[in-house]
């Protein structure tokens, strides 16, 4: 079946059609809200709450539109909005964590890798800060929100070609921030 036919039969109210988009698309949507949350569960139930908006509006998804940009876009939609209402939690987390004392986020991975994990989220973060805003959306949309180059080039209005120039000129200033940014923190005994 088609995504254009079960997206119409999840509309009408089939529990089988819309279960099939789940499925299919939980783990872009998931990947979104990571990017804002920055943990797994607090990740995981706001993918929950996207996808009910998903199948509420279910309904003003134009079906000339590409679904998954739509739903792209929702889901990052959502997610500013709540991020800008102040429900997100805005921690600050110490330099000195005990490792022991954190709980792992998923079966199988430990209290350590999971500092380890976030502390190289954190450093992808700060690295992505300094790109530009061209630089960082193109990326983003790429790496994060695995858009392909096309849907990127619709978004963003512009050719093809200047997408795959700034993806692969982010990706490259990223990848020298984050060199710099490691040299920065081993200069002040900080190790990440």
């Amino acid at each position: 079946m088609s995504i254009e036919a079960t997206i119409q039969r999840a509309a009408e109210g089939d529990e089988a059609a819309w279960e099939t988009i789940v499925k299919t698309y939980w783990r872009k949507v998931f990947n979104v809200a990571y990017r804002f949350v920055g943990t797994y569960d607090e990740a995981e139930d706001l993918t929950q709450d996207i996808f009910l908006k998903v199948f509420r509006s279910l309904g003003t998804f134009d079906r000339r539109a590409n679904f998954q940009t739509w739903l792209i876009s929702v889901s990052r939609n959502y997610c500013i909005d709540r991020y800008r209402s102040g429900r997100r939690d805005r921690r600050v987390f110490a330099r000195e964590i005990d490792a022991s004392t954190v709980q792992a986020e998923a079966p199988g991975i430990s209290a350590e890798a999971r500092v380890d994990r976030q502390d190289r989220v954190a450093l992808l973060r700060e690295a992505l800060r300094t790109l530009s805003p061209a630089l960082r959306t193109a990326v983003l949309l790429r790496d994060i929100h695995e858009l392909s180059y096309q849907e990127i080039a619709a978004q963003l209005g512009v050719a093809e070609g200047t997408v795959k120039s700034r993806i692969n000129r982010g990706r490259a200033e990223l990848a020298r921030q984050i060199e710099l940014l490691r040299a920065k923190l081993m200069e002040t005994g900080v190790s990440k």
